[in-house]
């Protein structure tokens, strides 16, 4: 393979950035991946392997460069240092695509199988672990970029990853019209995914329950460099009380850490402020703030007040390096200047809090990237709330590209999932992926909207990610089965 190659690969990754949010040109997912197919083809194992870490690079290069301002912006780490240690973890990243390259090419196998079944089984697999191993990095997901599109209409019996191997598998029959000319193959294929994914958008999976709910998300726009300050603690404080008592909704609420000091050390005047307004309207607040439950025991969490009794959200999925140290890193904090950095992860098993009526799935920031777990939590529940707070990122393409995998969250379960944030995007997603209202970045505000909630349970909330994992394997090993048996 020549260099021209391997830069056509990582310029290939690199645009395929465009397929997710903001711009959501997913037809570029398809020619870019193509393309890698293309690549993949008839190059060695150790080829195939430089060609996806090309891809990998370009792809993470651009989509996540939103980490250098977390770290340089608002970490305080040197700009230099901070621009290597991106460099080193979309690296990391890149590793994921070049495996599976390596693995689909160490298979033999019929060129048209290739394209239609190994790589997109490869590829499906390797993602899969970048998503688990260390805790998980799942952003960027191919699938994602479906978001808006018909395939989307396969998110509620296969996930994101059932998204991401059908995303392959169209990318591979548009290589095989293009490449090899198998137009009948290829129409096929196309034709009837699409055709399955459009028929499975008009299925109703979940029932309305209960009368539609007046919400009010509040977005206090509180700059992340200032966020933190003593002097701007009584400003913040009365930014969000005024949002919350301007409001008549039932249902309140309020930012990851929008109140950014412990629970003990909040005033209790304060508090009873907040639940007032709640109780004047018949109803609850839901405010994110970090809880303080023992000595070297502290809680990401989101407390509710209101008219039902008093209850609380831990975090469970906690952010290496941001939220948490691994024994041994500590050394970290004292190089990023993150408040709050070392918190205690939640109980995996917690109910959902009762407050306006409904049955609330709480989730913070980063966790709505785990769709599995995001759908065991949703079974109990009838709405999905997210509270965030990614000012860490600055005005990066971040935060809309939370909103698209908040999108992928409410079609899998299918609930409404409304998302509450610091300096946006704030909005409120329809069970079938679309935004029905946001705030503009940036901004203070208030969204109030009605949310109707939801009952039943999909597919993929009974059986999350493991028919896609096993339909990847059973591929691979069938693939490897017959090899031998033709050798």
């Amino acid at each position: 393979m020549r260099p021209l190659h391997y830069a056509a690969a990582l310029v290939a990754g690199a645009a395929t950035v465009l397929a997710f949010a903001p711009i959501g040109a997913y037809p570029l997912e398809l020619a870019a991946l193509a393309l890698l197919a293309h690549l993949w083809m008839r190059a060695s194992p150790g080829e195939c392997f430089l060609a996806g870490f090309a891809f990998g690079l370009g792809l993470f290069g651009v989509g996540v460069s939103w980490i250098y301002v977390s770290l340089s912006q608002f970490g305080g780490m040197p700009p230099a240092l901070a621009a290597l240690v991106t460099l080193l973890f979309c690296a990391l990243l890149a590793l994921f695509p070049a495996a599976a390259g390596w693995l689909q090419a160490r298979i033999p196998g019929p060129e048209l199988a290739r394209a239609l079944l190994l790589i997109p089984a490869s590829w499906t697999l390797f993602e899969w672990l970048r998503g688990w191993i260390f805790t998980g990095f799942p952003w960027l997901s191919a699938g994602y970029a479906a978001t808006g599109w018909v395939l989307q209409g396969f998110a509620p019996l296969l996930g994101v990853y059932g998204l991401t191997f059908l995303t392959l598998a169209l990318a591979g029959a548009l290589w095989a019209a293009l490449a090899v000319r198998r137009y009948i193959v290829a129409t096929l294929v196309i034709a009837g995914v699409l055709a399955g994914a459009a028929a499975l958008r008009g299925v109703a999976w979940t029932a309305p329950a209960g009368a539609p709910l007046p919400v009010a998300l509040l977005q206090g726009n509180v700059e992340q460099d200032l966020k933190f300050l003593p002097e701007r603690y009584a400003r913040t404080l009365e930014t969000y009380a005024s949002l919350a008592e301007g409001s008549s909704a039932k249902l309140i609420v309020l930012p990851e850490t929008a109140i950014p000091r412990f629970l003990d050390r909040i005033d209790p005047r304060y508090l009873g402020r907040l639940e007032a307004a709640a109780v004047r309207n018949g109803g609850d607040l839901l405010m994110g703030v970090p809880i303080r439950a023992g000595i070297g025991e502290y809680y990401n969490s989101a407390l509710s007040l209101g008219r039902s009794a008093p209850q609380a959200y831990y975090k469970t999925h906690l952010v290496p390096f941001g939220e948490f140290m691994a024994p041994g890193f500590h050394w970290v904090l004292r190089v990023l200047d993150i408040p709050l950095a070392d918190f205690s992860p939640g109980p995996e098993a917690q109910p959902p809090i009762a407050a306006a009526g409904q049955r609330i799935a709480v989730n913070i920031c980063y966790e709505d990237a785990f769709g599995a777990e995001i759908a065991r939590r949703a079974s109990d529940a009838t709405l999905l709330v997210n509270v965030s707070n990614v000012a860490w990122f600055g005005d990066s393409l971040a935060p809309a590209q939370h909103l698209q995998i908040a999108s992928l969250r409410a079609i899998e379960t299918g609930r409404m999932h409304l998302a509450a944030t610091n300096t946006g995007i704030t909005a409120a997603i329809g069970r079938n992926g679309a935004v029905l209202a946001r705030l503009p970045q940036f901004t203070e505000g208030r969204l109030e909207i009605l949310a109707q909630g939801y009952s039943g349970i999909t597919p993929y909330m009974r059986l999350g990610d493991w028919p896609t994992l096993a339909a990847a394997l059973l591929v691979l090993g069938a693939t490897v089965l017959l090899a031998r048996r033709r050798r």
